[in-house]
This record gives C-alpha cells, structure tokens and sequence, in this order.
C-alpha cells in the first residue's frame, strides 16, 4: 500500500469516526429534549393539579357551610315562631317550655358538631379558655377560682372557638 492510500484510508476512517459522534451528539441531544419536554409537561400538570385541589378545597368549604347553616335554619324558624306567638295571661309557661325546646334543639347540633362548652365557675382561671374580664373577692374560694361567667365560651377538642369571659376571685 502506498502512503497516499494509507492517508486517504485514515482520512476516511476519521470522517467516519467524526460522523459517528456527531450522530451520538445529535442522539443524546434529541433525548434532551425529549427529557426537557417530559419535565415542563409533569410541571405544566402538577400546577393544574394544583388549582384542581385548590378549587376543590372552596368548594368543599361552601358545601360545608351550607350544611352546617341547614342545620341551624330550622332553629331560626322555630325562634321566630316562638317569638311571633302573643303571650296571654297563664300561657308564659308553655311559652317557656317552647323557647326550652328550641335550646335543646340548638344544643343538639353543637353536640352534633363536637362542640363543647368550656367549663367556668368552680374551675381555676386558666388563660388558654378563659378570659378575665373582671376581680371580685370571695374568702371561701380559692385565688383564682372563677366566680361568675359573663359570657361562654366553646370548643372543638382542643381548638378553642370562643375563650369564656370570666370574673375571678382575687
């Protein structure tokens, strides 16, 4: 073999060889961007995924809501019925018994709601349920114990709704 064969073989083998990884380039290219189109498209739909949890989410609280007020409107109606009724002479008690009905009515869905009334006169004031909204002195009672309960407070397990206003002996 001449020289100039050789040279030409080598050349060749050369073009073959660049042409070669310049065919792996443009492979490994392409799966780059088929890798980058996979991964703007998982993006793309983990965002909607996103805004589908979200919607779904408000739609879950309005429904919600709406239960809970369904449950109260019959309460409404019969506070409203009680307090339409003219009161004649010897009908106050049977008036009353009424108004008892429609708080135990009203009673039964907190119950129903797991909610619960904090417990206040006899307890020991206690920041976390209980909000001071004034001091008397009692010499029975222990410093600190709750003597009169202003206002109600409630719960949901742990979660307070409404801390309950207190007066404490001091």
């Amino acid at each position: 073999m001449t020289n100039d064969k050789k040279k030409d073989e080598l050349e060749n083998e050369e073009l073959d060889n660049n042409d070669n990884k310049t065919s792996e380039l443009d492979e490994i290219k392409a799966k780059c961007e088929e890798y980058k189109a996979g991964w703007l498209r998982a993006q793309a739909d983990y965002q909607n995924l996103q805004k589908e949890v979200e919607n779904k989410r408000s739609e879950w609280v309005k429904m919600s809501e709406v239960q809970i007020l369904e449950d109260f409107i019959p309460v409404y109606d019969n506070f409203k019925k009680a307090f339409g009724h003219d009161i004649k002479d010897g009908q106050f008690d049977s008036w009353k018994k009424g108004i008892e009905y429609i708080m135990k009515q009203f009673s039964d869905i907190l119950t129903s709601y797991k909610i619960e009334e904090i417990k206040t006169v006899g307890e020991i004031f206690n920041p976390e349920l209980h909000e001071a909204v004034g001091e008397e002195e009692a010499v029975d009672k222990a410093d600190g114990e709750i003597l009169k309960e202003i206002d109600t407070g409630y719960k949901v397990g742990d979660k307070i709704i409404k801390c309950a206003k207190v007066v404490v002996n001091k």
